[in-house]
């Protein structure tokens, strides 16, 4: 029996296509199991809990000035959130760092930055936070986000 010359084209594709996705699926399988030896990779879970009342202030700071000098910084956030369930006075935020080492080096810059030091003034006048909780986090070798 002969084969066309679009048959020919189609089965030559889904080889190829067959070959690649063997290719990459191997590759995945060998770098899940080097994932956690070979990444010193974590993420920064902040939980930072207002003084009762003063939730919305917290966000204003953060808003206005807090997340831009984060950024200036390389402190790479993640997300924002509020608490919607109780305690409902608990603003969140995760960073992701290339390693704790690499995030402690940012964390002394962004603490004597002026504009920071300035922050940190406005909270001693009118305090809102009560309480900070920090999760260092590593992803496991099957996470979806590393």
């Amino acid at each position: 029996m002969k084969i066309r010359n679009l048959d020919r084209l189609t089965v030559l594709s889904i080889g190829l296509v067959a070959l690649v996705a063997g290719g990459l699926v191997g590759a995945r399988l060998v770098l899940a199991g080097r994932v956690k030896a070979d990444s010193n990779h974590v993420f920064e879970l902040r939980i930072y809990h207002a003084v009762p009342g003063k939730l919305p202030l917290m966000e204003s700071r953060f808003r206005d000035t807090t997340s831009k000098i984060l950024d200036r910084h390389h402190l790479n956030v993640i997300g924002y959130w509020v608490t919607e369930d109780a305690p409902e006075n608990s603003f969140v935020f995760l960073f992701t760092h290339e390693s704790r080492e690499e995030a402690k080096k940012k964390w002394e810059a962004f603490r004597v930055d002026p504009e920071f030091q300035e922050i940190l003034k406005a909270e001693q006048a009118e305090k809102t936070l009560e309480k900070a909780d920090v999760v260092w986090l590593r992803p496991t070798d099957f996470s979806p986000m590393r």
